[in-house]
């Protein structure tokens, strides 16, 4: 059981304008308020594609991805945005979640415009700041892709970690060399003079990806799906319009900028290149595989610490839409 006064206090619930929708149509998303699943509905409601696709959608505001993942594991959410790795190992270890690519916009290491980082060997002897602590996965495939140049980065650079925001701060100060953060946190250092040296797209691709993969996916319960087909396809068919209004709409960013919590134009012209260059565009065979060959990387390097008893990923693990079989 799960503790329900510390979910009460890590989340608030809010229920969605009421629609056209029966109630089997009904779906509940754990959604933390600034991030990019908060922006979508955001459009969602905006442009009306929740009545267009007969959905009845309610909120589940959180603070932070553990909450809703409580909330998901717990039945008071449907589905939340998280990525495959959790997904699998919960597989793993007898669940039956399932996961479905949203986006492909990872972080990257950043630098001082100045700096002479320019590659991964350029980070030996240097003092790198990590988002997420020592078992992040963008930290595990940057150490992975390090290993085939003869770099141990855990013994060959100053590691620290932090939260994402304290690490922008002391990056802005001068007191460390390099930054491995999340992709929003990588588009405001970039709009304050600060250049990606190793974009993660390109270190999964050195990995043996074939193109960019989407770590960051829709998470539900596939029981809940089977039950729900109709109600599941009609969402992510609205969430799949919503995306494609972000990428072409300039105007659409500017009203979600108090959301997203960007005032300077710079910045948030970045957010939007970055945010359309990680729609996933790709094959969803083509998704599997990479994830399938991440996979085995992620589980030598982090474990079962980080994986669970799987060496490989579980297989249910993506969730199939009719449009893919």
């Amino acid at each position: 059981m799960f503790p329900m006064l510390g979910f009460a206090f890590a989340c608030v619930i809010t229920l969605a304008a009421q629609t056209s929708a029966t109630a089997e149509d009904r779906i509940r998303l754990a959604v933390q308020r600034t991030g990019t699943l908060a922006w979508e509905l955001d459009v969602i409601r905006t442009h009306g594609l929740d009545r267009k696709f007969d959905l009845a959608i309610e909120t589940v505001e959180l603070a932070s991805t553990e909450a809703g993942k409580i909330a998901l594991k717990g039945g008071s959410a449907d589905l939340m945005l998280s990525d495959w790795l959790w997904v699998a190992r919960e597989r793993s270890l007898g669940d039956n979640l399932v996961f479905y690519p949203s986006s492909s916009t990872l972080g990257a290491v950043m630098v001082p415009a100045h700096s002479s980082i320019r590659e991964i060997v350029g980070l030996r002897g240097k003092k790198l700041a990590v988002a997420g602590g020592p078992l992040d996965k963008s930290w595990l495939l940057l150490q992975a892709l390090a290993r085939q140049s003869g770099l141990d980065l855990k013994k060959q650079t100053t590691v620290v970690y932090g939260a994402p925001p304290l690490l922008s701060e002391k990056a802005l100060q001068g007191e460390i060399d390099a930054t491995l953060t999340f992709w929003n946190f990588c588009a405001d250092l970039e709009s304050k003079g600060y250049r990606r040296a190793i974009a993660m797209d390109d270190v999964v691709k050195g990995l043996g990806a074939r193109g960019p993969v989407a770590l960051v996916g829709y998470t539900f319960d596939g029981t809940w799906a089977v039950r729900n087909r109709s109600t599941v396809e009609r969402f992510l068919a609205a969430a799949r319009q919503a995306k494609d209004i972000l990428a072409s709409s300039q105007p659409e960013w500017q009203r979600l900028a108090p959301r997203i919590r960007i005032s300077d134009a710079t910045a948030l012209a970045i957010y939007r290149q970055r945010y359309g260059e990680g729609i996933v565009r790709r094959p969803f065979a083509d998704e599997e595989a990479d994830a399938r060959a991440l996979y085995l990387v992620l589980a030598e390097i982090g474990g079962a610490e980080l994986v669970g008893p799987a060496r490989e990923l579980p297989a249910g693990t993506f969730y199939r839409p009719a449009a893919a079989e």
